[in-house]
């Protein structure tokens, strides 16, 4: 597995002392995605997981649904390049996508997503149910699992889970990416993803709420903010949205019948 953290010597102060020593960094770098070959898009990334990170896009795009979908995969990590070939049905949507919305990623990074998709999408139908004290327990594994984060506090994380453990973790410069990963990891190995709840350590924007409500995931957590817009379009959608979830506490914004929890009036 290629690194993404890198060493670099550094100038501390701390208090009045001053040392040089070596510090971890998070690597990044450009990675150029190629849709048989032509190029699609670049996307900024952490050095690792490009795999996941191209198959997951291109899933978050509506570009393929299913591992079948894709013929042959090639990761080239010294030039930051990944190679896909896909059904010549992929490719005519593809060539139909139509206008598309460029806005902004973590790091500098870009998403894009079809504005209309998340004005019209149905509201998802689902029967998921949890307990808010697993919601806790499994936020505080997620917290242990920030490995990466922990040594250099330059990237975000995100989890797949089910209502009893976390089942896919992935960690990226970028919220999008990281996200991007764990349903990339999750088409390419035949992991049901719908009905599935994610855990994300980034604010829950309205990107990462369109590109969670079409992969079928009825509750976004995570242990920093909403935005108000991604509010509103989880009341259209019928997503949970809980934040700020840390210690023994959380806010749960939207479709809170999903949670056991005792409220007090």
């Amino acid at each position: 597995m290629i690194s993404s953290t890198e060493k670099i010597s550094i100038i501390r102060l701390q208090g009045d002392t001053c040392e040089k020593i070596e510090d971890e960094v998070t690597v990044e770098k450009p990675f150029t995605i190629y849709v048989n070959g032509e190029e699609f898009i670049t996307l900024l990334c952490s050095g690792n997981g490009e795999e996941h990170l191209m198959v997951g896009f291109l899933a978050s795009e509506g570009l393929i649904k299913k591992v079948e979908d894709i013929k042959s995969v090639n990761i080239e990590h010294e030039t930051g390049r990944g190679y896909i070939e896909v059904s010549e049905g992929v490719l005519m949507k593809k060539k139909a996508h139509g206008k598309r919305t460029l806005t902004s990623g973590c790091g500098k990074g870009t998403i894009f997503y079809d504005v209309l998709d998340s004005l019209t999408a149905k509201p998802l139908e689902s029967a998921f149910k949890i307990d808010s004290d697993k919601i806790l327990e499994l936020s505080r594994e997620f917290n242990d699992a920030s490995v990466e984060f922990k040594a250099t506090g330059g990237v975000h994380a995100c989890a797949l889970c089910d209502e009893s453990e976390m089942l896919l973790f992935h960690e990226d410069i970028g919220r999008h990416n990281a996200l991007d990963k764990v349903i990339g990891n999750a088409l390419k190995n035949k992991i049901e993803i719908k009905g599935k709840w994610l855990l994300t350590s980034g604010r829950i924007s309205s990107e990462i709420l369109i590109k969670a409500a079409k992969q079928g995931i009825p509750m976004i957590v995570s242990r920093s903010a909403p935005t108000k817009l991604a509010v509103e379009l989880a009341e259209q959608m019928n997503v949970t949205i809980v934040g700020f979830a840390r210690g023994r506490r959380m806010n749960i914004y939207t479709v809170a019948d999903r949670i056991s929890c005792p409220v007090s009036e």
